[in-house]
Formats: C-alpha cells, sequence, structure tokens
C-alpha cells in the first residue's frame, strides 16, 4: 500500500487543526481508500492552543504527527523542513487555513498515479481580497519577466512532491530554500492542476506586507540579476548625463561669463535624484548581500524542541536518506 504524507505547516490556528485533520481523514477515507497516510503538523512556536490541540490529536491517532519548532523559523523554512521529514512514497504541502482545499488531495494523487513526480495547484481564481490577487498577479507577472528561470504563475507551493524529488530538495542544503522557485528550476516534469482559492475558514492570517515584501525580494535576489543590473545601467546613465550636463555648463558659463547665472536650483535638484536613486541601489545592494550572508552562515532550517509519533522506523528510514545524499554528494 502507498503511503502519502500530508505536510501541514501551522502558526496559531487554533480554530482549523482540529476541522482540517478530520477533513484529511475524511478525504483518504472516501476519495483514496487503498492508499495509507500520514498527517504532519509542523508548528512554528504558535501563541495561541495550537500546541496542546495538537497533543490531543497525536494522541487519539497514531498517524498524525507532529514537530514543534524551538521558535519561529519563518514563513520558508518551516514548511519546506516538514517536507523533508515526509516518510511516504509522496508528501502534499498543504495550508492549515484551508485556502488550499482539501479536495485536491485525491486530483494531486490521480496525477500522480499518471506519472508526474510533481503535481502542484495553480489559483485561476481566489475569494481573497480583488486587490491582494491583483497585486500577486502583477508580481508573479514581473518576477517571471525578470527571472532568469521558469516561474510559475499564482503557485504558492500547494501540492504533491515525489520522494525523489523530496531527496533532491534535501541534496540541495540551502538555509534559506524557496521552494516555488526550486520547483520551476530544478523540478521533475509537473503537471498542473487549477483550482479557486477559498477564503481563510477562521482565524487571523499572519501575513503582512511585511512578509509579502520578504518573500517578493527573497525570490528576486534568488532568481534574477534584474536589481544589480539595472543598478549598474542607471549608475552609467547618471553618470554619462551628469558630464554632459557638466561640459554643457561649462561652455555656458565660458560663453556668457558675467550674464549667465545658474544658481543652487539645478546643483540641489541633481544632489536630491543622485542621492535618491544611490539610496534605493544601496539597498537593493544590501538585499542580495543579505541572502548571500543567510546562505554562508549556514544555518539550521529549523530547531526541533519536540516531535510526537515519529518512530524509531521514521528515523531510521530518514537516517538512511541522508547517508544516500552524502553518498551522492561525494
Amino acid at each position: 500500500m502507498k503511503k502519502v504524507s500530508i505536510v501541514v505547516p501551522c502558526y496559531n490556528e487554533e480554530e482549523n487543526v482540529v476541522p482540517l485533520s478530520a477533513a484529511i481523514i475524511e478525504e483518504f477515507r472516501t476519495q483514496l481508500p487503498s492508499y495509507d497516510y500520514e498527517i504532519i503538523f509542523i508548528d512554528n512556536d504558535s501563541k495561541d492552543q495550537t500546541r496542546t490541540l495538537l497533543r490531543k490529536l497525536c494522541a487519539e491517532n497514531p498517524k498524525i504527527k507532529a514537530i514543534f519548532n524551538a521558535k519561529n523559523f519563518g514563513q520558508f523554512n518551516s514548511p519546506y523542513y516538514g517536507l523533508l521529514q515526509a516518510t511516504g512514497d509522496c508528501g502534499i504541502l498543504l495550508a492549515a487555513d484551508f485556502q488550499d482545499p482539501v479536495e485536491m488531495i485525491h486530483k494531486f494523487v490521480h496525477g500522480w498515479e499518471e506519472g508526474y513526480k510533481i503535481v502542484i495547484g495553480i489559483k485561476t481564481k481566489s475569494k481573497e481580497s480583488k486587490l491582494m490577487y491583483f497585486l500577486r498577479g502583477c508580481y508573479y507577472k514581473t518576477i517571471k519577466k525578470l527571472s532568469d528561470v521558469e516561474q510559475i504563475e499564482q503557485f504558492t507551493g500547494f501540492g504533491l512532491y515525489d520522494k525523489k524529488f523530496i531527496r533532491v530538495l534535501k541534496e540541495l542544503d540551502d538555509p534559506t530554500p524557496f521552494l516555488r522557485g526550486v520547483v520551476a528550476e530544478l523540478g521533475f516534469r509537473r503537471k498542473e492542476i487549477p483550482y479557486t482559492q477559498p477564503q481563510r475558514r477562521a482565524g487571523k492570517t499572519s501575513n503582512n506586507w511585511y512578509r509579502l515584501f520578504d518573500a517578493a525580494m527573497l525570490s528576486i535576489t534568488s532568481y534574477t540579476k534584474a536589481g544589480i543590473r539595472v543598478a549598474t545601467i542607471l549608475g552609467m546613465i547618471s553618470c554619462c548625463v551628469s558630464v554632459l550636463v557638466a561640459i554643457i555648463y561649462l561652455i555656458l558659463k565660458l560663453l556668457n561669463w558675467d550674464n549667465f547665472q545658474a544658481g543652487m536650483t539645478p546643483i540641489l535638484i541633481a544632489v536630491c535624484l543622485l542621492g535618491s536613486v544611490q539610496i534605493f541601489f544601496i539597498g537593493m545592494i544590501g538585499e542580495y548581500i543579505l541572502g548571500i550572508n543567510s546562505r554562508v552562515m549556514r544555518r539550521p532550517l529549523v530547531v526541533e524542541e519536540e516531535r510526537i509519533n515519529f518512530t524509531e522506523k521514521d528515523e531510521n528510514n530518514s537516517q538512511q536518506e541522508e547517508l544516500k545524499t552524502e553518498k551522492g554528494n561525494e
């Protein structure tokens, strides 16, 4: 019997973890009765009753497992790490807030059985804020044009990943992984299934403008050279224009020494313009350096505080996979 691992990252999801686990179990009971399953909740240091409820779920059902992070390790590291802990023949990454429809699970599995190693969900519509959906669409189109590698529009990471691809993720050993980019750049042949993203079932999203900006900058600095190239080109253009203007002013002054009064206004405008451009691109360069620094420091993806319902067999399988990865790298 094939085993499917459902990986659910969560943070302050006390209103959702219980009904979500019930919905997943019902999906397997009705749509995938011939498959075994495990549900792995990876909690990113929730401050509400999420962990208490997860302990109860794990006590009631040994197929439900939990990993408690020692602190909040961000919106990218925690889901990525959780996917690496999957012990099934494939892993499905699923949001805890029901915005990733549970009924897509059997569609993903059927696509996987067709031979695809990656089956992902693509948002074609969304019941979230129209403004947010529009802005996301603009971002995806922009990054797609700027990126050096293929980018997938309206893809959040929601999808099924075969254990062979999960092994590739382990081999990457990237301390700041961006799963959406990795799937596009290094993924196997994939199947894309459209879906309508529903509204959040309950609770308040932890995403804010800063987190969205952080995600955008990670993708830009990881998969584009646009920021550095634009800075270089604008720097050259500004230099040429400045030299040209300086020559023109010098000529005008020499021809009309007594009558030509340039004043301070042009100088102030030039200083403000060049200063603002410099500050913007210093910040952009800083983002690239920050990304390099995070990778050079090679910190762990997450630090576990506790894990529940992981058996010794699971640990041995994980160690064997790591040994295979190390031998492959040698």
